[in-house]
């Protein structure tokens, strides 16, 4: 065996040379790391399915069918070879392995190590030269195992802490994925926490996001900022690489929660996703694509009651949103982007729906006509005089896209424009041409408190016109 003479065996302790213990780590934790690297040396070696069991002793076995653990993996502090293996290894840094044995050991787990290139175990030692310093050493026999790949043999792991670190890996979580691209998942939110795992392993819980994530395509900037411990990952790290994943999502189900997700601004329960300008646009953007519907802000909402009554009237769906969403919108529409409603969209394209066909006073039948010439008695009684009242022309037209439109105040043209059809008596005529010049004079829109009292104060002056005459 060993280094020693042929015939005796000997076994030589290898210092660990742990700088800084990981105080926060919980046998989990450690577990977490064998298990990575049990399943990163299954995807390098292209070798068979891990195995993860206890014996009837209690004791939990971990192995894998790869090449075989050997002295020097013990000083490793970033793995090259991982660092330039395919998609699906999790591990960077070859510090997890030291940090386990250091845990366990803090945790009072006995761990034993074979592999065909020897038997490790974890002991005490003297640092080699200071006599009154004690570390962490492997107890190294290199005495060759007949087997394959490298088997950890914990005593004094519970079947729950098992359990428990068995969780974080997205290969043993029961996830549904909703949607895969090459790198990364979209997968459905469970009942509890939403999880980011990076590279198939927990980084972070959200208790705000809409769905879980995997990350495996990752950027330089996000192997810089993956710590050690991989506990407590911030989002800064992945929340680029989650964007973009929403990005570039086509499934029915992610696509139908993203539109569930604008019509629940007005109840405040939108996911932390939808504050990412970018993806509340995509949203924004999915629901254009699947329904009529106009986008207004909150002070639009306040001062053109009038221009949102016309809009649901012409079966749009009104969706409020921020001036910022507004404005990106806006802006993708001017920049030969999919074109979007906003309001402003919405006001051009009614403005643009009018066609009128106007009829000259002399084609007017004559009871037509007798109506029309009560104009400025009907504009007196309401206090208007002749020289203030505003051009009153007749149209056969006045929306293509709609038919029950019946005046208008046009300021483009100066004019009251009235649909000929109300010219069929004169209450019509008088209900239609009064409305119209009450926003000519007050300047006021429909479905505002103004406006109501500019209708108000018409009325009583019509009554008592009546009454007087």
């Amino acid at each position: 065996g060993g280094g020693g003479q042929e015939g005796s065996k000997t076994t030589r302790a290898f210092d660990l040379n742990i700088q800084e213990v990981l105080e926060n780590w919980e046998v989990e934790h450690a577990l977490r790391e064998i298990i990575a690297n049990a399943l990163d040396e299954q995807v390098i070696s292209n070798s068979r399915e891990i195995n993860l069991e206890s014996d009837a002793n209690g004791d939990w076995h971990v192995r894998d069918f790869g090449r075989g653990l050997r002295i020097e993996h013990f000083t490793l502090n970033e793995n090259k070879e991982k660092l330039k293996a395919p998609a699906g290894v999790i591990g960077r840094f070859g510090a997890g392995l030291k940090d386990a044995l250091a845990t366990l050991h803090r945790r009072n787990v006995d761990c034993l190590i074979r592999s065909s290139a020897g038997t490790y175990r974890l002991g005490r030692e003297h640092k080699a030269g200071f006599a009154d310093i004690v570390t962490l050493h492997i107890e190294y026999d290199d005495t060759p195992n007949d087997m394959q790949g490298t088997e950890f043999i914990m005593r004094g792991v519970t079947p729950e802490k098992m359990a428990r670190a068995k969780t974080l890996f997205l290969k043993f979580a029961g996830e549904d994925v909703l949607e895969s691209t090459p790198y990364d998942q979209i997968l459905r939110r469970p009942a509890g926490m939403a999880r980011v795992y990076i590279l198939g392993v927990v980084a972070s819980e959200e208790p705000n996001f809409l769905f879980s994530y995997n990350v495996s395509s990752l950027t330089d900037s996000m192997k810089s900022k993956l710590n050690r411990e991989r506990l407590n990952v911030g989002r800064t790290t992945y929340v680029d690489r989650v964007k973009s994943i929403l990005k570039n999502a086509r499934s029915e189900e992610v696509t139908r929660v993203l539109i569930d997700q604008v019509e629940q601004r007005s109840v405040g329960t939108q996911g932390d996703e939808m504050t990412w300008i970018e993806i509340s646009q995509i949203a924004l953007n999915l629901l254009n694509q699947r329904r009529r519907v106009a986008y207004v802000t909150e002070q639009e909402v306040q001062s053109r009651p009038d221009v949102l009554n016309h809009a649901r009237s012409d079966g749009y769906q009104v969706v409020v949103v921020t001036e910022q969403q507004k404005a990106k919108l806006e802006t993708q529409t001017s920049t030969a982007g999919p074109p979007v409603r906003t309001l402003t969209a919405y006001v051009q394209e009614y403005n643009q729906s009018f066609q009128y066909q106007f009829v000259s006073l002399g084609s007017l039948r004559p009871a037509e006509r007798m109506v029309y010439d009560l104009t400025a008695q009907l504009v007196a009684l309401v206090g208007v005089e002749r020289a203030r009242c505003p051009d009153v022309r007749i149209s056969e037209t006045m929306r293509v896209t709609s038919d029950d439109t019946e005046g208008v105040w046009d300021p483009s043209i100066s004019a009251v424009v009235v649909k000929r059809s109300r010219l069929a008596s004169v209450a019509a005529y008088a209900g239609t041409l009064l409305h119209e010049v009450g926003h000519a004079t007050s300047g006021k829109t429909d479905a505002t408190r103004d406006f109501e009292r500019v209708l108000t104060d018409y009325l009583g002056l019509a009554a008592a016109a009546a009454i007087k005459g």
